[in-house]
């Protein structure tokens, strides 16, 4: 999922702040709106320290700016590139996420991405540009040495793409560095929610702006996976091509981080195998199909909560 043009499928719908919360405030960042709302002793304070984070991360990590750590280890065509410590232990955890999801998750679809043009309004590749494409798509070619501080990309033209990982990977960022009792964050529609609980919504598959299932989120993340908006855009690693247009995911994790990840990968699988892999992992997804059924692991119908209407506005 990309960050640049991502828009929320899940909101909130709280109205005012808590007691001891500070003023909402809205930001953009990313490519996409960022809300939030700390509490503690000084917010605004805490705000600055999330809203400097944010920007630290952009402007190492967006492959959107070719003046970027990353851009710049995309573009070594091959070769060994020093990254920082921190870049090189968040790539070693989510090439993991790639092998605990069968491959569903991949970051390193670059070349895939740049076949079908997902970042400029889409294209169908030719049979030869897609089998290129796929040659140098994979989590495979993504090489770490932490020891010796090196990554590399084993294929000339293959690249990272942040997009389904480093906005999770954000929240928990602005999280830790906040250092407040309380917070919400509202990333592009992923939220993050410590401290009181939160009431949420999902939004309807066929209707970004119309919700389909609200409850309570406290000390978690939830994140959805959709093409309402954009379309077929999220892209299935071990095929190559766009994933069918069948609804949406919703997942809640503890970290910003995995919720991101996972509402990515159990899109990829789709609503039956999905299902299933949820259910023997435990997790917290529910998958919201187009024909209006709603899908839930009993980790998510613990979360007790409420289905609208597909006409409740």
């Amino acid at each position: 999922m990309l960050i640049r043009f991502l828009l929320p499928l899940c909101c909130l719908v709280t109205q005012s702040p808590a007691p001891g919360e500070g003023a909402e405030r809205l930001v953009l960042a990313m490519g996409t709106e960022l809300r939030l709302q700390l509490g503690g002793p000084a917010p605004r304070a805490a705000e600055e320290a999330a809203l400097q984070e944010v920007a630290r991360l952009e402007a190492a990590c967006s492959t959107w700016d070719a003046r970027s750590e990353w851009s710049r280890f995309n573009a070594a065509e091959g070769a060994p590139v020093v990254l920082a410590p921190e870049w090189l232990q968040l790539l070693a955890q989510v090439k993991a996420w790639q092998v605990r999801t069968g491959g569903a998750f991949d970051p390193v679809l670059g070349a895939l991405l740049q076949a079908w043009g997902i970042r400029v309004g889409g294209r169908t590749p030719s049979p030869e540009q897609l089998v290129l494409a796929r040659a140098a798509s994979g989590a495979h070619l993504l090489e770490l040495d932490e020891a010796r501080g090196l990554a590399r990309l084993a294929h000339p033209a293959a690249g990272l793409e942040e997009g389904g990982f480093l906005k999770g990977y954000a929240l928990d960022r602005m999280r830790a560095v906040a250092k407040v009792p309380a917070g919400r964050l509202d990333f592009g529609g992923q939220l993050l929610v410590w401290g009181p609980p939160v009431a949420v919504s999902v939004a309807d598959p066929n209707h970004r702006q119309r919700p389909r299932l609200t409850f309570r989120l406290q000390d978690a993340s939830l994140s959805s996976s959709g093409t309402a908006e954009r379309g077929r855009h999220i892209l299935d690693p071990a095929r190559g091509e766009p994933c069918p247009a069948w609804g949406s995911t919703a997942v809640v994790a503890a970290d910003g981080l995995a919720a991101d990840v996972l509402s990515t990968a159990l899109y990829v699988m789709g609503p039956g195998a999905g299902l299933a892999w949820a259910r023997r992992q435990g997790l917290a997804a529910a998958f919201l199909l187009r024909d209006g059924r709603i899908r839930m692991t009993p980790a998510f119908r613990a979360l007790h909560p409420t289905l609208l209407s597909r006409e409740s506005r």
